[in-house]
């Protein structure tokens, strides 16, 4: 686990490996990091921390895993074992990052890149977290050196940072599917409407009533309101306020995005399609389709599918946007913003194509 020095972000990592540790690695992004993480050519998995589970090996609680990592142990959660890693991803339930990363960065001579998956560091504002969370932040100090990884959106901030706050997978389609058209000045930012469904696993790992199975097979239902914590980060990306419904799908993965929003300017529906289609001509992951997104057709992948039309008899906008929630909404859209900040291809180890069926 040594250092790797002149592979930090700044300049080329030529041919090297970069040495990188996952916190909190017991839960369903920890696990879907390692799963990303073994086909990477550069990124080497080393530290693997978890207070949960410290002492169990990993295939014994993931057995998709085993063959990837055998031996390999959770840890408990140390600051001074990863002082000697390049990149850190940080996948902890919200409001445990914050002491850690104030750790991290206090310690002497340590240069390298934290990349956090909760919401600790998403929100610029720190009277949000009071609001949205309960909770006063503890490094509010720290919020404004992290830049917001989408990558599609922030690709040149995302170039030699050191600090990174993965989005959240709503605020991933969501701001996928309706940023083009903000950026173009064509919504009325006040009417912005967003109904999505996600899959069971954008629950976490651990079980409760409203995600054990006998509750959500065969069930469809609404859950979240009317003060989903994603709302303030889709507020943020889009600088709007909007109307937020988060619904709970019995699927494992995915997330299907459908936003509506008055127009300002009339257009039609393949006027739309074309303006995301040239918004994200040069985005490796995004797949503007004629059709309608399907959450399967992305299963396992980093691609976000994304469509839009206009309802003729209202002139109002729908875009929708489907993606993984465990992927592009979560470790590998993380992995993507790694790949930026230490100057890789940005698909370098991504898998681009779905799992189907």
């Amino acid at each position: 686990m040594s250092n790797t020095g002149s592979q930090f972000p700044g300049s080329s990592i030529g041919e090297g490996i970069v040495t990188v540790g996952i916190v909190g690695a017991s839960g369903y992004t920890g696990a879907e990091l390692m799963r990303l993480l073994y086909g990477h050519p550069v990124f080497s998995l080393v530290e693997v921390q978890a207070h949960t589970r410290a002492g169990d090996d990993v295939g014994s609680i993931y057995p998709s895993l085993a063959l990837a990592y055998p031996g390999l142990h959770y840890e408990p959660i140390d600051g001074g074992v990863l002082r000697n890693l390049d990149c850190i991803f940080l996948a902890l339930p919200h409001g445990q990052s914050q002491e850690l990363v104030s750790e991290m960065l206090s310690l002497s001579g340590w240069h390298g890149v934290i990349i956090d998956l909760s919401a600790d560091f998403r929100l610029k504002d720190p009277a949000d977290y009071e609001i949205w969370y309960g909770k006063t932040h503890t490094a509010s100090h720290l919020l404004d050196k992290f830049v917001y990884g989408l990558p599609e959106l922030y690709r040149t901030s995302l170039k030699g940072a050191q600090l990174i706050a993965a989005p959240g997978c709503y605020p991933t389609a969501s701001a996928l599917a309706l940023y083009p058209f903000i950026e173009e000045g064509l919504l009325d930012r006040e009417s912005i409407i967003i109904d999505a469904a996600s899959g069971i696993s954008g629950a976490g790992s651990g079980a409760n009533d409203t995600t054990h199975f006998a509750r959500a097979d065969e069930d469809f239902t609404v859950y979240g309101l009317p003060a989903h914590r994603h709302t303030p980060e889709i507020d943020q990306v889009l600088g709007a306020k909007v109307t937020f419904t988060p619904h709970l799908a019995p699927m494992s993965r995915g997330i299907l995005a459908t936003c509506y929003a008055n127009m300002v300017r009339s257009m039609d529906s393949e006027s739309t399609t074309r303006l995301l289609r040239d918004f994200y001509a040069d985005s490796q992951f995004i797949s503007v389709i004629d059709g309608f997104p399907h959450t399967k057709s992305v299963l396992g992948s980093n691609s976000a599918h994304l469509t839009a039309r206009v309802d003729p008899r209202t002139g109002r906008l729908i875009s929708m946007c489907a993606i993984d929630n465990l992927v592009k909404g979560a470790s590998g859209q993380a992995i993507q913003c790694a790949n930026i900040a230490f100057h890789l291809p940005e698909d370098t180890g991504l898998p681009k194509v779905g799992v189907f069926p």
